[in-house]
């Protein structure tokens, strides 16, 4: 097979019908050895963001050996890819099957939680015959704000810091380990984002006078879209590390934190086509019901690029698109920027996409895209180009 090392190569060879997934498994290594050579302790994955085999194998080989699973469909699909993995059940409401199933079938030792109702779950279903477990690592999740995330997540899971010294001090019972963990929100802009939730953990172990063990800072570190440039990683981490050490912790106690955006989105973009123009509106073969739920509905604006040859010389003009699909709800205003004479037949390139994008995919109305090429060029947007890296295909996917 011929081989292409940019989408523009792709477009130009294949003309493909169908979207195609560009996947650049370099920037996957590079992001991850990145966080694991410079986070301040340890990175859990988190497998919710993209749970591509290929994609956790890349991780697994750049040093990332703890993962954030959030069900037992998960728990599953790791174990089963990477079998050395540590699991960590980060998800605060479980079916407590599913707990059971995770610590008895494959060794998850480590589950977080947010009521007295979840601990006492999570003792019963972790016993065996009748003796509680003596080796967990609990987590406590406190609800902080999602002030300065793109997307909150501070409604539905967190432990009130009313609520943290009970329940600190009854999870220590059960725990080998204890931990506090939180989550900023999705797409945090500022490290402020973390050092204000650490004073939130500060206050709960105070008031609880427990030894705590694990501090998880959670996910939301951000990775560069159109209109979303945040500062550099260091600086967050430095943030971190700075508030961890002023923390009233075990001298031993470890630092963990949850990336998945931030080792993931630059892994995968999309190959389109324009199908139909109409003014500024275009019609492509992939949308909202496929990796483009982000952009119809929460307004999430991905980096667009015109594959042409040669280039474009008009100016850009602003386009929402609408996908393949039936329904009025596949549509994505953007605006997204692109050459003014963007016709049907032409192909482009969505990126940044290696994030929710692939992991959202339905086959509704019959449209869907199972092609994934790798592609040997940059991504779209990087906050690690300069980083060293190597180059990694996995054995099962198609390299033009």
């Amino acid at each position: 097979m011929h081989k292409h090392h940019s989408a523009l190569g792709l477009a130009t060879a294949l003309r493909p019908v169908q979207p195609v997934t560009l996947i650049r498994p370099h920037a996957a290594r590079r992001a991850a050895r990145f966080f694991v050579e410079k986070f301040p302790g340890r990175s859990l994955y988190a497998v919710k963001a993209n749970p591509s085999p290929d994609l956790l194998e890349v991780l697994g080989d750049s040093g990332v050996t703890h993962y954030d699973v959030a069900s037992i469909a998960e728990v599953k699909l790791v174990a089963e890819t990477l079998p050395e993995a540590t699991l960590c059940f980060m998800h605060p409401v479980k079916a407590e099957e599913a707990i059971a199933e995770a610590y008895h079938g494959y060794g998850v030792r480590t589950f977080s939680l947010d009521t007295e109702d979840e601990l006492e779950k999570i003792v019963r279903a972790t016993a065996t015959d009748g003796v509680a477990a003596s080796d967990l690592n609990l987590l406590v999740r406190i609800r902080v704000s999602s002030d300065h995330s793109k997307l909150s997540l501070a409604s539905k899971f967190g432990a009130e810091p009313d609520e943290m010294r009970a329940l600190l001090m009854a999870t220590r019972q059960a725990a080998d380990a204890l931990g506090i963990c939180f989550h900023v929100g999705s797409q945090a802009m500022t490290p402020r984002a973390y050092a204000e939730a650490m004073e939130r953990v500060r206050a709960a172990i105070v008031a609880a006078a427990v030894t705590v063990d694990i501090v998880d800072v959670g996910g939301g570190f951000p990775s560069t879209y159109p209109g979303m440039e945040p500062p550099p990683l260091e600086l967050y981490f430095e943030t971190i590390h700075r508030s961890f050490e002023d923390l009233p912790i075990s001298y031993s106690a470890e630092l963990w934190c949850e990336p998945g955006r931030a080792l993931c989105a630059e892994y995968a973009s999309l190959l389109v086509r324009v199908e139909k123009r109409r003014g500024d509106t275009l019609y492509i073969n992939d949308g909202a019901y496929g990796a483009l739920f982000d952009a119809a509905h929460v307004g999430w604006r991905f980096p667009v690029k015109l594959l042409r040859e040669p280039e474009s010389e008009t100016k850009d003009m602003a386009f929402s698109f609408y996908g393949p699909t039936c329904d009025d709800l596949d549509h994505m205003a953007g605006p997204f920027h692109l050459p003014a004479d963007v016709a049907a037949g032409d192909y482009i390139e969505i990126g940044m996409l290696g994030a929710y994008g692939c992991a959202m995919r339905t086959q509704f109305n019959g449209f869907g895209a199972d092609l994934k090429v790798v592609a040997e060029d940059e991504p779209m947007a990087s906050l690690y180009l300069g980083e060293a890296e190597e180059r990694a295909v996995p054995s099962n996917v198609v390299t033009l």
